[in-house]
């Protein structure tokens, strides 16, 4: 169910070298290092695997569509037999959630051969099955795309870091087109559906979703979903407590890239 594509870019990034000074993932192992980041969660999948996903609402779970479905079959994997365990550190959750239903974004196709048109719906909300109520778990609030050049950051669990989160909170948007943002934070295998922030304001906002780990003239970089347009889309499909509302421009462009396929 977690997907890597391997992409080379020739028009989305110009000088992107020079931009590429981020900080490292710092580990989030004590309570005091994981403060303000309880609501970013380990989302175990059907006891095959896990993804990241961060609480938008007290209900509801942002992540990648693409977790939801099975590697090997490309069949849906049953929504009962995710679970979400906000702020997962070293054996324990703050809060623990079986998940009732997963809404995927209508046009994301688990099955296309182009992986930027998957790249580009690659967004899932999830409703669990009670509200998690935990004054230590606070719902992040999303935000605005993220503009060209702009400081974000990423918190997600990873293969090898997957019993507590690791934040990288310096990184850069290399790219944007067609929906699909290209970013120099590190992800790998497990961090699919991690939320991607924005600092600007004061308090960190959810701007994007990783979708995928990609190359470009060699250096590791991301894939990222744009939320505005795709989120409000999987809103209007699913019913009870909604994130505020995303702001979108309408645009729509063709990335341009060449993608190999996975």
């Amino acid at each position: 169910m977690l997907k890597s594509f391997i992409l080379s870019i020739s028009v989305l990034v110009a000088g992107a070298a020079a931009q590429a000074q981020d900080s490292r993932l710092q580990r989030l192992d004590t309570g005091d290092d994981g403060k303000g980041w309880e609501a970013v969660g380990r989302l175990d999948i059907d006891g095959h695997g896990f993804c990241t996903g961060a609480l938008i609402a007290p209900q509801i779970v942002l992540t990648a569509a693409h977790c939801l479905f099975n590697r090997d079959t490309g069949a849906r994997v049953d929504p009962a037999r995710i679970e979400f365990l906000a702020g997962w550190r070293n054996g324990r959750a703050s809060a623990y959630r079986w998940v009732r239903r997963a809404v995927i974004h209508p046009a994301y196709d688990y099955s296309k051969p182009e992986p930027a048109d998957r790249v580009r719906n690659d967004i899932a909300l999830l409703e669990l099955q009670h509200p998690i109520r935990n004054t230590s778990v606070i719902p992040f609030q999303t935000d605005r795309r993220p503009r060209k050049g702009q400081r974000i950051g990423v918190v997600s669990y990873a293969r090898g870091r997957s019993d507590a989160p690791s934040l990288q909170q310096v990184c850069d948007v290399m790219g944007r087109q067609g929906g699909v943002l290209v970013t120099s934070c590190t992800v790998d295998f497990g961090a699919s559906g991690a939320p991607i922030f924005s600092f600007e304001g004061g308090a960190p906002r959810v701007v994007s979703v990783v979708s995928a780990m990609a190359e470009m003239e060699g250096q590791k970089v991301s894939l990222a979903t744009q939320l505005e347009g795709p989120l409000q889309d999987v809103m209007a499909l699913l019913d009870g407590p909604a994130p505020r509302r995303m702001f979108t421009d309408g645009e729509r462009r063709d990335t341009g890239a060449k993608f190999a396929k996975p």
